[in-house]
């Protein structure tokens, strides 16, 4: 990963191949963001001008690059967009920057050494820069060759991501800056390890490699960690996965991984919905909704982070987190609509949509999770289409069994920069789950189907544990062109949420 440095330097005087800095759209045109002022002088107080006649406006994400001035050390400059300039005696919002850092990171490609310029208040505003500037310049190129079948050159120039970011301005020996940037490096390498197994093949990226992940990063990073293989699922009554995987000839794993600390009195317990390839099963997908399901263990990609991440991070808190792991695949062994599944809970739920299977891999591992008396359960996953329509590419939804529950997570999310809303639970969508064969279908009303796949999440939730479902399957899996620190492909949507609650809760601010 790209390493971090604090740096004191200027942006005039630091020895790097660029030096980058922040422009936002003013009333009267571009505006040169704080940090950026010895640049500024360089250019003899005419920055703005320059940069409007290159066709630079300020907006978010807006990348201009030009040769220095004299007097400066770096070679380059890279001006980029902060978007609407703050009010007087306002600052720049943290997630402005988080993104004009990434934005930065990824037009710095096959660069040794950048200094960030951009406005630095304070530790928070370091922090958001070093997460940015880390996020943005992954690259995921483990599978592309250089021609000869040998796989990728490490050591290719053009291509290989920005080596270092220097953040100019801050405080090295200051005990916040330094927290700040150890926090981001920390976050920022669970992120990226999201990002790696949502974008690996799934022929390389089955349940039972899945597992074998988490209990190699259990050995380096001392963490507690059980692996349920099929017979121990078998055994267990563990019908959700079974029935999800039967069709597969890779049988389906439930990971258990635990971050535990000697004074912690809260045990937050994640779950996450791992189907490392999802055909549909039986009711299979049609054409061009298949190639992009190897994401569909987002969920459980960004549990096995957090998970990490509070471990790396020494948070006062016990965090669980479940990976439950299938792969679903039509075969003549795979469960048929109309079938029936006895679940870990002992309910019976029919089949009616074999492609509604993440719920019911879901539902098994919350009753495991529900066991322990956790005091909060928070599952993630990529679980309905109908949340994307809703909410769109970017934004996840949250439902909740308590209100003030779901409030906080809205607002953790909002706080670290993930875009994600508040759904309901309308009790009547229920009563279309309702089957004549068992105790509910694992389908139910159409319209508001995000709504009723957390309805029939919750029935799995033991009783009076405070649970929350977050429906990552917009922002999970990102198809387009790269923005900010959102690359193509893999996200690592929910982590910073995930993390954040369990500081949260370490730090007692959740009740």
């Amino acid at each position: 990963m790209t390493a971090l440095t604090l740096s004191t330097s200027s942006a005039a005087t630091v020895r790097a191949d660029a030096v980058v800095v922040g422009v936002a759209k003013g009333a009267k045109g571009v505006v040169v963001a704080p940090g950026a002022e010895a640049v500024d002088k360089a250019f003899g107080g005419k920055l703005a001008a320059v940069l409007e006649t290159l066709g630079a406006s300020g907006a978010e994400g807006e990348v201009t690059k030009l040769p220095a001035a004299d007097g400066l050390k770096a070679p380059v400059v890279l001006a980029v967009g902060l978007g609407e300039a703050p009010g007087k005696g306002d600052g720049y919002d943290t997630e402005a920057l988080r993104r004009a850092a990434g934005s930065a990171a990824r037009a710095l490609t096959g660069t040794k050494k950048a200094g960030f310029a951009l406005p630095l208040e304070d530790a928070e505003a370091a922090a958001a820069v070093s997460e940015g500037a880390l996020l943005g310049a992954y690259s995921f190129t483990a599978y592309r060759s250089n021609g000869n079948g040998q796989g990728a050159k490490k050591n290719d120039a053009k291509s290989a991501p920005l080596a270092e970011a220097a953040i100019l301005g801050a405080k090295p020996r200051d005990k916040e800056f330094k927290a700040a940037a150890e926090r981001a490096q920390a976050l920022a390498a669970e992120i990226n390890r999201a990002r790696d197994l949502i974008n690996m093949p799934p022929n390389d990226l089955d349940p039972k490699a899945f597992a074998a992940e988490a209990q190699a990063a259990a050995k380096e990073f001392g963490l507690k960690v059980e692996v349920l293989d099929e017979k121990a699922l078998k055994k267990g009554g563990y019908g959700g996965l079974l029935g999800v995987g039967q069709g597969a000839e890779t049988p389906p794993r439930l990971v258990r991984i635990a971050h535990t600390h000697p004074k912690a009195d809260k045990t937050l317990a994640l779950v996450g919905k791992g189907i490392t390839y999802d055909s549909g099963g039986i009711s299979l997908k049609p054409a061009g909704h298949n190639e992009t399901m190897k994401c569909d263990m987002s969920g459980a990609a960004a549990v096995f982070a957090a998970v990490v991440a509070a471990a790396r991070l020494g948070l006062q808190v016990n965090v669980t987190g479940w990976l439950a792991l299938a792969e679903n695949m039509p075969s003549g062994s795979a469960t048929r609509p109309g079938d029936v599944l006895t679940m870990y809970s002992g309910k019976t739920v029919e089949v009616l949509n074999t492609d509604a299977e993440g719920r019911l891999v879901l539902a098994d591992a919350l009753t495991r999770a529900s066991e322990e008396t956790p005091d909060a359960i928070v599952d993630v996953a990529t679980l309905t289409g109908a949340m994307v329509l809703a909410l769109g590419n970017r934004t996840f939804g949250i439902m909740a069994n308590d209100d003030a529950f779901r409030t906080s997570i809205h607002e953790i999310a909002e706080e670290v920069g993930e875009q994600s809303w508040p759904m309901p639970m309308p009790a009547e969508l229920r009563k279309g789950m309702d089957s004549p064969v068992a105790d509910i279908a694992n389908m139910g009303e159409r319209m508001g189907g995000g709504l009723v796949a957390g309805l029939f999440l919750q029935e799995f939730v033991g009783e009076g544990i405070t649970w929350a479902h977050l429906d990552i399957a917009g922002p999970a899996f990102h198809e387009g062109a790269p923005w900010g620190y959102t690359p193509k492909g893999g996200t690592g949507s929910a982590v910073r949420t995930l993390v954040r609650l369990a500081e949260r809760t370490a730090a007692g601010d959740l009740g």
